[in-house]
């Protein structure tokens, strides 16, 4: 594994730190009459360092590009920051959530960025109106990263805008279509989402259907079929095993930018797996061990990214943290090792 030695004397300087993922407190406020606002989100700061001939990016998405030789660089960056705020009036609730990986800055002088749309949708009863994640994933299977999302490759990611109705362990969704790789503009019908959720005091799995029609570039109609089984597993103590396994035609919905919906006229398929487990050594401090990978027919990608990371929470709101890792581009012959601390202190 190339760059592994020159990355591990690095790490060394940051053996003490630790950033968590879990899901963040907020702060509400109760206005009487069944109404409640309650604001919440994260300030988190990144130091990156990317050795490999894979070139620089703030976190691994499934693609990158390729250097003719290996080259180093170091940033740091605030941009996973975010806020939201949650509305409630009886059955209703609304939701809105901004971070500022919306592009712009200027890391010359003034280091702006500008705020991006992440989540925004209103949910009344059993029924679910707006932008949030794909009724495909199962959010708690994602690794718990210092990497913005961690193993890309291996994760169904994605946020839709969607109708969704839940009926017990049921979830079923018209959702976005986006024939990624093809022609968008003959996009006619909604993508369908069904997901069955098994829940218990051991954990839950999930296991979902997808079924789109994508439009070509030379406008031919083809229908594509994907399935997903994810889960979250609670092991010994606070311990926990995720995983995901995801095949057929899922394009977009898996691994961001390694697979497209269409090479060509073709549907493209690939198969696609994370595996993360994570141990916590005492109350405050923890560790995850992860790899994910993605391979596809049509165009023969073949990437994979692993990483190693320690958390530690130096107050219930403020978390430091490390990790090492790969991303590798084996159908490039491409590999990159990084090396992130972050710090992170939650409303």
């Amino acid at each position: 594994m190339k760059n592994t030695n020159k990355l591990l004397l690095v790490s060394m300087l940051g053996l003490g730190l630790g950033c968590s993922t879990a899901a963040n407190a907020a702060f509400e406020v109760d206005l009487g009459d069944d109404q409640k606002i309650k604001f919440g989100g994260f300030i988190k700061i990144d130091g990156r360092y990317v050795d490999g001939d894979v070139g620089y990016r703030d976190f691994w998405i499934g693609s990158g590009s390729v250097l003719p030789e290996d080259a180093s660089q170091f940033k740091m960056f605030a941009n996973e920051s975010r806020i939201n705020t949650t509305y409630t009036n009886g059955d209703v609730t609304g939701f809105i959530e901004m971070d500022f990986y919306g592009g712009g800055g200027n890391e010359i002088i003034s280091n702006s960025s500008h705020p991006r749309l992440r989540h925004a949708f209103i949910k009344y009863k059993d029924v679910l109106i707006g932008q949030t994640w794909t009724t495909f994933m199962n959010t708690s299977a994602l690794a718990e990263t210092a990497d913005f999302a961690g193993p890309m490759v291996g994760e169904a990611f994605v946020r839709n805008n969607q109708v969704r109705y839940t009926n017990g362990n049921w979830q079923f969704a018209l959702e976005n279509p986006e024939s990624y790789g093809g022609n968008p503009n003959e996009d006619a019908m909604p993508d369908v989402v069904a997901k069955y959720n098994l829940k218990g005091d051991w954990g839950n799995v999930s296991v979902a259907g997808l079924f789109r029609q994508l439009n070509t570039e030379m406008n031919n109609s083809e229908s594509a079929f994907g399935v997903s089984v994810a889960g979250k597993i609670k092991t010994t103590g606070k311990d926990d095993f995720r995983f995901q396994i995801h095949t057929g035609n899922v394009g977009r919905y898996v691994g961001v930018t390694a697979a497209k919906d269409l090479v060509g006229e073709e549907v493209e398929e690939s198969t696609s797996y994370m595996v993360a487990y994570r141990h916590f050594w005492n109350d405050d401090t923890r560790s995850s061990a992860f790899y994910g990978n993605i391979t596809t027919e049509e165009s023969d990608a073949d990437r994979s990214h692993w990483g190693v990371n320690v958390f530690k929470n130096y107050t219930p709101k403020l978390a430091l943290g490390v990790e090492v890792g790969s991303f590798e581009m084996a159908d490039q012959n491409a590999e990159s090792m990084y090396l992130q601390f972050s710090a992170k202190y939650s409303l």
